[in-house]
């Protein structure tokens, strides 16, 4: 990967200005004796939201999670819930929140039904009308009302991530938690679990959802942080952070020589050049192979520098329009690429190293 860039540093991590949070963390710290796996982790979640972190196994999105719920105390920082503080009003907190891990904790011995009317009990739903109720509703609201009466030990995995599903929203709870819903699920399971993230979103819930896949937050997610080692590198609404970046014209052009692309970054019109070689190499039976987005100042440039570039030897094999995606952004984040301004617009001879 090779990246040219002549932008200013990039904002401060970002977080919503104040509105109805449902979470707030700020400069929470936590470490597991020399391993901090959260390093001044700020991150907001507004209500009636879903709102993705996105990142790294190991980048702390799991310990942020359990800090939410109060399973964990920050070493230093404040975390809130509702205005709460999980550590002191921790039962309260828990009761407002709907929980699914990556490996839902579940009782293969016994079957749906029970599992269900155990947690009911620790709701305060009983084990009434009033339980027997809430588990046949949420039950039938993620398809698995026929298979309650069998052991869970014999679900199949996307079986038992509904099941844990029915289990989270049994006791209507304001806030829900999925750490890596999808987890060990064929692709039609994962499609209708985030289906269903989305309609509860849609129906007042506020979601606070950590993945690892681009794919599941792209489209889902209201508002998404980045994080890594800990910490929070960017956040807010994906298409105000895209437009940070790209807030120009944006188009894509491939060429069997990843090196000539760098001239891209000298050319007028060109505002900000973006060279990455990513996978390319692979697509293309293992020949070189690159791939850069530039941002220009007018669609008629594209000519131009399609003939300057064939001027000098460099055979461009495709150009298109390009529309910055989720997954652009998340890279572009990672990999230290700074945010576009008008101050940095490429000189004329800076190419890549």
């Amino acid at each position: 990967m090779t990246s040219t860039t002549t932008r200013p540093d990039p904002p401060a991590p970002a977080v919503d200005a104040p509105r109805d949070l449902a979470v707030e963390l700020r400069s929470v710290s936590r470490g597991f004796g020399d391993v901090k796996a959260l390093d001044d982790l700020t991150l907001v979640a507004p209500s009636n939201s879903i709102t993705v972190l996105l990142g790294p196994n190991g980048a702390g999105k799991t310990t942020a999670i359990r800090m939410i719920t109060g399973a964990l105390d920050p070493d230093e920082g404040a975390v809130r819930v509702f205005g709460l503080d999980p550590s002191v009003d921790g039962e309260e907190v828990r009761t407002r929140c709907g929980v699914v891990s990556a490996k839902p904790a579940l009782y293969d011995r016994l079957s749906g039904w029970d599992n269900l009317m155990y947690s009911a009990e620790l709701y305060g739903l009983g084990r009434g009308d009033r339980a027997a109720a809430a588990i046949r509703e949420s039950a039938g609201r993620f398809g698995i009302e026929q298979a309650l009466d069998q052991q869970v030990g014999g679900y199949s995995t996307g079986m038992k991530t509904r099941l844990a599903l029915a289990r989270s929203v049994m006791h209507g709870p304001e806030l829900l938690l999925f750490d890596e819903p999808t987890s060990g699920l064929d692709p039609e399971s994962s499609h209708a679990v985030l289906e269903l993230i989305r309609e509860m979103a849609a129906t007042g819930s506020t979601v606070v959802m950590c993945t690892h896949l681009l794919l599941e937050a792209e489209g889902l997610a209201e508002q998404v942080v980045v994080l890594d080692a800990g910490t929070d590198l960017i956040a807010g609404p994906p298409g105000e952070l895209t437009k940070r970046f790209w807030p120009n014209l944006v188009v894509r052009l491939d060429a069997e020589d990843p090196a000539g692309l760098d001239r891209l970054a000298g050319l007028d019109g060109v505002l900000a050049y973006d060279r990455d070689d990513r996978g390319l190499a692979a697509s293309c039976g293992g020949a070189a192979a690159g791939a850069a987005t530039v941002q220009l100042d007018d669609l008629a440039r594209v000519p131009e520098i399609v003939f300057a570039l064939a001027e000098a030897g460099v055979r461009v094999t495709r150009v298109e329009p390009h529309i910055p995606s989720l997954e652009d952004l998340y890279f572009a984040v990672r990999d230290g690429r700074e945010a576009f301004s008008e101050r940095g617009h490429a000189e004329a001879g800076e190419v890549a190293a």
